[in-house]
């Protein structure tokens, strides 16, 4: 079957894998592939990539993937905020990629633009790199290994505030890092034309956007009253709102559908945790290689109640690197409360999932909303459990959409704006789709408020 002509591609840097899709006009993603990358945690305050393998090979391997004979219109590359690197005179990375929450962006509070993270990760890496002849984000090195330019869209260039002061770099910001504008990536405007993309025909690369937001502007939570849950390595919680709304410790920013807002932000409560958890407890019971289907007693009971009765849990505070949204504490840590010798591994992976569960009700039980739904986005949509638990410890049906790459469809979107084939991104909503609901369990509800009451006052 020929391929339309019309393909657009994004590509999602992520902090476990590369993804990318190819996406027609109607959002139907036609090609998909996933080049899995890993993370490098030094020490418990330290979160890096390899740049060179996961920033530059990663987008072109996970681009050649889809196909020798795709002929996209346009790329445009999501990745996860903040991060830097330092490159050479070929644009290829000569240091770690600084990732968010890294050490060497610490001393600030609060959101990583208000507290200065990634100028702090600049100053870091224009001392220790002297010789470097530019610094990156991840969209800005993956453009490069893609175009040969390293270039970067307004939209992603955001989350470097106030090093970009949304006009363009801040030279003074700048200089005092020790670094200079000219070693940054040059600017366009998002959704514009940044470039083009080698071996390919009339291919045109938009700039790069911020990962959240492209999974934003495709999953349809647009409403007042949905919930937008991402569930990857980060948990990222957004209440949909007709109006900013102050709420302590959490972000208020603008949804990209016009007039509405988003309440939230994120939480280290995510895939990471949840993966780390499962991996201690896999060591325990090594026949349990995936946590699908485990929750609530639905594909059996993780406490070995086959009735699936709402029987004792145990608490996991989920802080084994410190946390975000609304805690912003980088020294908290990891404890487990309540663990008697009735507990296995089960139990313990499903207080693990309850702990994200219950990081997402505390964000949503701090707004003044009406929550109706979740929407669910993420690769965590894959995995049962995560989605069952998160229904039940929040009292909300989660829709889970049906393309899990939300960032690389997201930005498959933004291409098409610099493709000329789109005019704005409200347009985005139209790819909206959900795959199926999952309902919460209502036998279990009282169990699981008692213990969010008591993981409230543990948690902090």
């Amino acid at each position: 079957m020929a391929l339309p002509d019309d393909l657009t591609v994004g590509i999602d840097i992520g902090t476990s894998s590369v993804k990318a899709v190819a996406v027609d006009a109607e959002g139907t993603v036609v090609r998909r592939s996933r080049v899995p990358h890993a993370f490098a945690i030094p020490n418990a305050q330290r979160f890096e990539h390899d740049a060179q393998t996961n920033w530059f090979d990663g987008p072109q391997r996970a681009l050649r993937e889809l196909g020798s004979d795709l002929e996209p219109v346009g790329v445009s590359v999501a990745a996860m905020v903040p991060s830097l690197t330092a490159v050479d005179e070929h644009e290829r990375p000569i240091a770690p990629g600084l990732l968010y929450g890294d050490e060497r962006g610490a001393g600030g509070q609060g959101h990583p633009g208000e507290s200065g993270e990634l100028g702090r990760f600049l100053e870091w890496l224009a001392e220790e790199y002297p010789q470097a002849r530019g610094f990156r984000p991840a969209q800005a090195v993956a453009n490069a290994a893609l175009s040969g330019e390293a270039t970067l869209s307004t939209t992603a260039a955001a989350a470097c505030y106030p090093l970009f002061d949304f006009v363009g770099w801040n030279q003074d910001l700048v200089s005092a890092a020790g670094a200079r504008v000219e070693q940054l990536p040059r600017l366009v405007p998002g959704g514009h034309v940044a470039a083009t993309v080698k071996g390919f025909k009339n291919c045109v690369l938009e700039g790069g956007t911020i990962d959240a937001m492209a999974e934003q502007m495709v999953a349809g939570a647009d409403n007042d009253g949905d919930v937008l849950v991402l569930c990857g390595t980060t948990l990222i919680v957004w209440i949909v709102t007709s109006e900013p709304e102050t709420v302590d410790g959490c972000f208020s920013i603008p949804h990209t559908t016009p007039g509405k807002f988003l309440v939230g932000g994120p939480s280290n409560a995510g895939g990471l945790f949840l993966n780390w958890a499962s991996s201690l407890l896999r060591q325990a019971d090594p026949d349990h290689d995936s946590p699908e289907g485990l929750s609530y007693g639905r594909a059996g009971d993780p406490t070995g109640d086959p009735t699936g009765d709402p029987i004792a849990v145990p608490l996991w505070v989920p802080y084994p690197r410190g946390e975000r949204v609304p805690l912003h504490d980088v020294d908290r840590r990891a404890s487990i409360h309540g663990l008697d010798l009735t507990h296995g591994p089960a139990a313990l992976r499903q207080a693990a999932f309850e702990a994200a569960g219950f990081v997402a009700r505390r964000m949503i039980d701090a707004t003044s909303a009406q929550p109706r739904r979740i929407v669910a986005t993420g690769g965590g949509v894959r995995v049962a459990q995560w989605l069952d638990t998160l229904a039940t410890c929040t009292s909300l049906p989660v829709d889970v959409v049906a393309v899990p790459e939300g960032g690389a469809l997201g930005a498959a979107f933004l291409a098409r704006i610099a493709a000329g084939l789109e005019t704005n991104t409200a347009a985005a909503s139209r790819w909206a789709s959900i795959s199926h609901t999952v309902d919460p369990n209502t036998k279990w509800r009282n169990a699981v408020d008692d213990r969010y009451h008591k993981w409230s006052q543990l948690a902090g």
